[in-house]
């Protein structure tokens, strides 16, 4: 074998040296390969292997056969395909043993050797996989032991066995950028139903992933702006008319001697780095209360509303780990402890709270230099406030949108990063330099931590990024899903990560996401095909310096798969499956036990108990996949009046449902409750209210049965399919940013196309909006109405408890049921109605002992149009369905109780809007309390010598002025609660 390789070797060497003509004179036979038929077989064998678990859309080859006689080889390379699989120890070995048999028996006792992508197969089995661990694929020794770059320090429970101090980079893909070539602003990803993955994979990323990873106590930064806000208030020492002022006790505030942020009105340019235009702020370091010094950032608030909170300062070498700030927040102070030795001078995330209009120092960011070091120096700098739009100018105006909905390279550059991070393209690539500077980014912070030792940075201990997008492709059925599909590099730089392991951890994380998610959405779902496992020459796979993984989530162009996506408890179950695939990974790579966050109770309930204090109590929800993820204990938020939600109360106990507070008289208050173990917290409850009138003759009861999530009305027939967001925008889980606009492209016949006609070609009607959603928080407006009359008790509760018969309406005298958008729309993931069988039964009842009924809702007429609904609603609630009231969207008027009052009724980013309000006619003897503009009946009262209702087609909540609202609230209470003679 060795001689024959001599001699070809020679004649090629002598063919190559000839000129073509006298190469062709020379008519070298080239010798036959004594091996071409071991190799079409094992190139059969390859072609024909099928995977069972995995939809696989390319072909699997041989490369190469080399046998090495001297050496007794056999070294087997297949194409690059073969490794898209989710490798196990018995996939593997097959391969190796039905390989095995096809050698002939010459060479059945050489070493043989299967390769793909230059990896033994083998060594493409996980170690999640392997009974015995490959310490080389976990961080071993490699760890932080300080303290994390942000805390909450008024958390009322500890995380042991979560994602604490574990640091996370983690975006949305794309975003809106300036096309250089173009000179224009552009989107990165076509417009298909309603959406486009430029916007579409926030609305996972940003309401449900990082809270999730948060609430297991992890630290998690994007390099896109992750604030739903357009508006953006900075307070900086530069600008001390912003709301900036110093208070001096034994150490004053000096001025440091390194640059700063300092904010100028008007866009920003290529190059204009805001954090080095200013100056900054230090002072010595007390652990005195009595002697502290203290800065206070008071933003003047133009519009009340959720804002982030970004702080920032700057390092020097007796920076301090603890630096105390507070966020108050409608008076509520919660304290966080900075880490001000890493992440200098740039925006450090704190969190995102509700800030009322206007400026006062219930409202504002306060930094003392209180610090355990007693000879450290604690920095200051701006404080900003919201995401605000977009103010970096290309050339040719800025984008026009919020910030969060343009590309991470505009971002970078305002959170203060160098050209080179944000712009590796010399600034003619906009869309490259967006590509790449979500890991440059990455790095950059990273740089010099334990797990990026070898490179200069800001020392942020980042382990991990990934990057979530929606993958183009189509089913031809238009009903199959395409799939999730995951993305890693592990051939460059020597296959060797900055901090010397292997790239193969990165495998690791992408081969656990692609065989984790699939399997969670199946348990739910149903069938979820899983894609391929790409090894390719990503950016977002290939920068970033730790492991790091792209995730495919779905395909945006593929209907069956956007139905889903669409719908928010989907979204909801994709982000809490990543975050356990990231919690297992995590844990895994350092070798420590990990414990799932709880699911959010429900059932709540608020009543009064007459002793001046009110009891509050729930039900755990368990979740049948997660064994870990059970309940040890709970947190009761509390709000009074109108100031914000405390910082919780810590009950104790999984089993422990229910907890008895102290209220004053005549005091809106109002609670959440969240689920807690040693892995984090849930997501809240929804939101109940009390409210203590002593001397009070009568009480109220406020039902919540608006608990619907939804996708926009579906269609889905022979001819068309897509979103109707004109007939039902559907429902989001509070504000999104998702919506591009209104669909226009239907035809089946089309599927594929992206051009105007082509199915799910969506206007950009909507484009930089953001839209409102259930804040699951109504029971308060209502609460809050009622409480203005200082007459009467109020409780509240979840419909679900009612249902479960915890809350008895018997004790009450009148009951206010709120449906909201609540509807049976035939196409959500989770099956709604607008009435349970057991809120039917029980507002039934209740009216036959002649309590006081307020029902109002959006579809309380349409969505009961059956002849048995029919008659429930003519016989209990004195109505009959018309039809929706048809006048012009910009009549959003109504005439009732005295009063002309407008209500939320196109898409809006404060409130939930009713699009379709109902029209509701009174049956004898009840009669019309409420007209629309044209005239057609709002509302039927019937006062009964047996009961009195009020019903109302459209939402009370969506009434849009408070004083007006309070005010019809009043006449309602008035005109249910008098006397029952007629």
């Amino acid at each position: 074998m060795k001689r024959t390789s001599i001699i070809l070797a020679a004649v090629f060497a002598l063919l190559t040296a000839m000129p073509a003509d006298a190469a062709r004179k020379a008519k070298v036979k080239t010798p036959p390969d004594p091996y071409k038929s071991l190799k079409d077989k094992i190139d059969r064998y390859f072609v024909n292997f099928k995977s069972d678990e995995q939809r696989i859309r390319s072909t699997f080859h041989l490369k190469t056969l080399v046998v090495n006689d001297s050496l007794r080889t056999v070294d087997i390379s297949a194409n690059n395909n073969l490794g898209e699989q989710l490798f196990t120890d018995d996939l593997a070995e097959t391969i190796y043993q039905e390989v095995q048999l096809l050698l002939p028996d010459s060479v059945q006792d050489y070493n043989l050797t299967i390769t793909t992508g230059g990896w033994d197969l083998r060594q493409l089995v996980p170690n999640r996989l392997r009974q015995h661990k490959d310490k080389s694929r976990t961080w071993g020794d490699i760890d932080y032991h300080g303290r994390p770059w942000v805390r909450n320090a008024s958390l009322p429970y500890t995380i042991t066995e979560g994602l604490q101090n574990r640091h996370i980079s983690l975006w949305a893909s794309h975003g809106r950028y300036f096309n250089v070539k173009d000179s224009t602003w552009k989107w990165q990803r076509p417009a298909l139903f309603g959406t486009r993955e430029d916007l579409f994979t926030q609305t996972i990323v940003t309401p449900y992933l990082i809270p999730m990873l948060q609430n297991a106590g992890a630290i998690v930064f994007s390099p896109r702006e992750r604030d739903w806000q357009r508006n953006e208030f900075i307070v900086d020492n530069d600008t001390p008319e912003t709301g900036y002022t110093e208070h001096n006790g034994a150490h004053q505030w000096s001025k440091s001697n390194t640059n700063g942020f300092a904010w100028h009105s008007g866009s920003y340019e290529d190059f204009e780095n805001p954090f080095t235009a200013g100056t900054c702020r230090q002072s010595a370091t007390t652990d005195n209360v009595k002697r502290q010094s203290e800065i206070i950032w008071k933003p003047a608030i133009t519009e009340s509303g959720n804002y982030a909170v970004y702080v920032s300062y700057h390092t020097t070498d007796k920076s301090i780990d603890d630096a105390h700030y507070t966020v108050w927040h409608q008076g509520i102070p919660t304290e966080f402890r900075v880490n001000q030795t890493m992440g200098e001078k740039t925006w450090v995330y704190l969190g995102t709270f509700y800030f009322d209009q206007r400026q006062s120092t219930r409202n504002c960011v306060t930094l003392s230099n209180l610090s355990r070091h007693h000879h450290g120096v604690v920095t200051a700098d701006a404080v900003r406030f919201g995401g605000g739009m977009g103010n970096i100018d290309r050339g040719r105006g800025v984008s026009g949108l919020p910030r969060c909905l343009e590309a991470a390279r505009y971002y970078a550059q305002w959170a203060g990063m160098p050209y080179e991070v944000y712009s590796t393209k010399d600034g003619e690539d906009d869309y490259g330099d967006d590509i790449n500077v979500r890991s440059y980014m990455t790095n950059h912070l990273a740089g010099g931590s334990v797990f990026v030792p070898d490179t200069t940075g800001l020392n942020v201990p980042i382990e991990l990024s990934l990057a979530i997008h929606s993958d183009a492709g189509y089913t031809r059925d238009g009903k199959s899903h395409t799939g999730t599909l995951s993305v890693c590099t592990t051939y460059l730089n020597d296959s060797i990560l900055n901090s010397g392991l292997t790239r193969l951890v990165s495998r690791d994380l992408a081969d656990e996401l692609l065989y984790s998610i699939p399997a969670d959405i199946k348990k739910k779902y149903g069938n979820w095909p899983t894609r391929e496992l790409y090894d390719r020459n990503y950016s977002e796979t290939r920068c970033p310096m730790v492991p790091s993984a792209i995730l495919e989530t779905m395909s945006h162009q593929n209907f069956a798969d956007m139905r889903m996506g669409q719908d928010p408890n989907f979204r909801f179950d994709l982000a809490r499956s990543i975050y356990k695939t990231l919690l297992r990974y995590i844990s895994a790579m350092h070798n420590k036990k990990y414990v799932v966050q709880p699911l959010a109770p429900n059932r709540l309930s608020a009543e009064l108990t007459g002793r001046g204090e009110a009891k509050i109590s729930w039900h755990p929800v368990y979740d049948e996949y997660e064994p870990t993820a059970k309940p040890t204990g709970y947190v009761v938020y509390t709000a009074t009046g109108r100031s914000g939600f405390d910082n919780g109360t810590y009950i104790k106990g999984g089993t422990e449902t229910s907890v008895t507070i102290p209220v004053d008289p005549e005091k809106l208050y109002s609670f959440r409750v969240t689920a807690v173990n040693d892995g984090g917290e849930s997501f809240p409850s929804e939101v109940v209210s009390v409210f203590d009138v002593p001397e009070a003759q009568k009480s109220v009861l406020i039902v919540n049965g608006f608990t619907r999530l939804a996708a926009p009305q579906v269609v889905d027939n022979t001819a068309s399919q897509g979103f109707d967001l004109d007939t039902d925008a559907g429902v989001t889980y509070g504000r999104t940013a998702g919506w591009l606009g209104y669909q226009i492209g239907w035809d089946k016949s089309k599927i594929g196309s992206e051009r105007r006609d082509g199915l799910g070609y969506t206007n950009d009607s909507l484009q930089g909006q953001f839209i409102a959603g259930n804040d699951f928080d109504y029971i308060r407006t209502h609460a809050a109405a009622i409480a203005t009359a200082h007459k009467y008790r109020v409780a509240s509760c979840s419909v679900a408890a009612l249902d479960n018969n915890e809350v008895h309406p018997q004790n009450y005298e009148m009951m206010d049921v709120i449906l909201g958008l609540q509807r049976k729309d035939g196409y959500s993931l989770v099956p709604y109605q607008l009435m349970s069988p057991m809120l039917r039964e029980h507002i039934r009842l209740f009216a036959k002992r002649g309590g006081s009924l307020l029902v109002s809702g959006a579809y309380l007429g349409s969505d009961m149009q059956d002849p048995v609904d029919r008659t429930y609603l003519a016989d209990i609630l004195k109505l009959t369905y018309q039809g929706q009231n048809a006048d012009s969207l910009q009549r959003d008027s109504i005439n009732g109780l005295g009063l002309q009052f407008t209500f939320h009724r196109q898409l809006n980013e404060q409130h939930y809007a009713d699009q379709h309000p109902e029209i509701i006619e009174p049956v004898y003897p009840a009669f019309s309390a409420m007209k629309y503009a044209d005239d057609y009946s709002a509302s039927v009262a019937y006062n009964g010598t047996d009961y009195k209702s009020f019903a109302m087609g459209f939402p009370f909540e969506c009434i849009k002025d408070e004083p007006k609202r309070n005010s019809i609230m009043r006449g309602i209470l008035q005109f249910l609660l008098q006397s029952n003679n007629p």
